[in-house]
């Protein structure tokens, strides 16, 4: 009778936990809240806690509550990993990162692991869906290699004969972006007259300066974060150079022009339509603003990444891993990007990339 009784009680406390845990849903966003990626890391908090706000003040998901919480990796490798399996431990359904390829490529194998569903709204190294160790893992921003095309072909066709250079800071994010616009480049009959790779988080860029310099480089194009971006604008600038800057999404950021000043005036950044100028959005932004956020760059994206996996657990009627993956693999969601879905590798369906300029402490798009 004792035993029976046990085994009730250890059933009932069984139920009674796992629905403690459904009650609620842990929704994660991981990326840099430290070091010199900060600012980015804030943008994807900000997108997907304002994402989870959003979706509780409207009932949550079937009956579920989301509850939100911020990780830092650092933009490291190691950290990302113990950051991976904390969160392993806390039962996360979602994962909305991370933001450095280097981070998504290291965590993605123990979300898979322990199946957690990871949707990154900044990675866009190819290796990231193109070797994803199994199902669940995805991305709502566009592939570099799908950007290095499109400034590839635009450095050819503006610049054609003008001297080109190339520069990248050696992270996954900058090797990959570099190399996919220089086979672009190659593609349409122009080479880069110089190619280099700089150390990142330095504040002294002065021998590719002058190396530009000697090379008569009319054209840069610089793969890598926003911090070097100003400091090699800055010393452009001193140098007296007019050498045109181009870059990546990294410079779709209000911290570029803050740290690089006028001499940032007239550099070309490739990125993703920004969501701000669809009119949908109009009071999503006011929304954000009124919290004295500002919508750019990757918050957006975060917040996509919330929508598109709360729509496919609304739709598959649960919040278990293989029923939300079989959703994604097979829905067409309705987000703040505009309709979306995801290929066999895990990528977005949304249009590519284009040019933006930095006027007056203003993005412009290119026209």
């Amino acid at each position: 009778m004792k035993k029976l009784y046990a085994t009730f009680l250890a059933t009932v406390i069984g139920l009674g936990f796992s629905a403690s845990v459904r009650a609620e849903l842990l929704v994660a966003s991981v990326g840099p809240t430290s070091g010199q990626f900060a600012v980015l890391g804030e943008q994807l908090r900000q997108g997907a806690r304002q994402a989870v706000d959003d979706i509780n003040a409207q009932g949550g998901i079937n009956g579920e509550k989301l509850v939100f919480e911020m990780a830092d990796d650092a933009c490291e490798d190691e950290q990302a990993l113990a950051t991976a399996n904390r969160l392993t431990g806390r039962g996360a359904a979602l994962v909305v990162g991370h933001f450095c390829s280097e981070s998504s490529i290291a965590a993605s194998p123990v979300y898979v692991d322990s199946r957690i569903v990871q949707i990154s709204p900044a990675t866009s190294n190819p290796r990231f869906t193109d070797e994803r160790p199994g199902p669940g893992i995805y991305r709502v921003y566009g592939r570099s290699d799908q950007q290095g095309a499109v400034i590839g072909k635009m450095l050819a066709d503006k610049f054609g004969i003008a001297n080109i250079a190339v520069a990248q800071d050696g992270t996954a994010y900058g090797k990959g972006l570099a190399e996919a616009t220089r086979s672009a480049l190659a593609e349409s009959g122009k080479k880069e007259v110089l190619y280099e790779q700089i150390e990142a988080g330095q504040n002294d860029y002065s021998d590719l300066i002058d190396k530009l310099k000697r090379s008569e480089v009319d054209v840069l194009f610089f793969s890598g974060y926003h911090n070097e971006a100003a400091v090699i604008a800055r010393q452009i600038q001193a140098a007296g150079l007019t050498t045109q800057l181009i870059a990546g999404d990294s410079l779709f950021t209000d911290d570029f022009w803050l740290a690089a000043g006028d001499a940032g005036e007239g550099t070309l950044v490739a990125a993703a339509l920004d969501p701000r100028t669809l009119p949908a959005n109009t009071p999503l932004s006011v929304k954000f603003r009124e919290n004295e956020v500002e919508p750019e760059g990757y918050v957006y994206y975060a917040y996509a990444a919330v929508e598109a996996w709360a729509e496919a657990v609304r739709a598959a009627g649960s919040s278990e891993y293989e029923a939300v993956v079989e959703q994604l693999n097979s829905g067409t969601y309705d987000t703040v990007l505009g309709e979306m879905s995801f290929d066999d590798k895990g990528d977005t369906s949304l249009p590519s990339f284009v040019f933006y300029r930095w006027q007056n402490g203003n993005l412009t798009i290119l026209r």
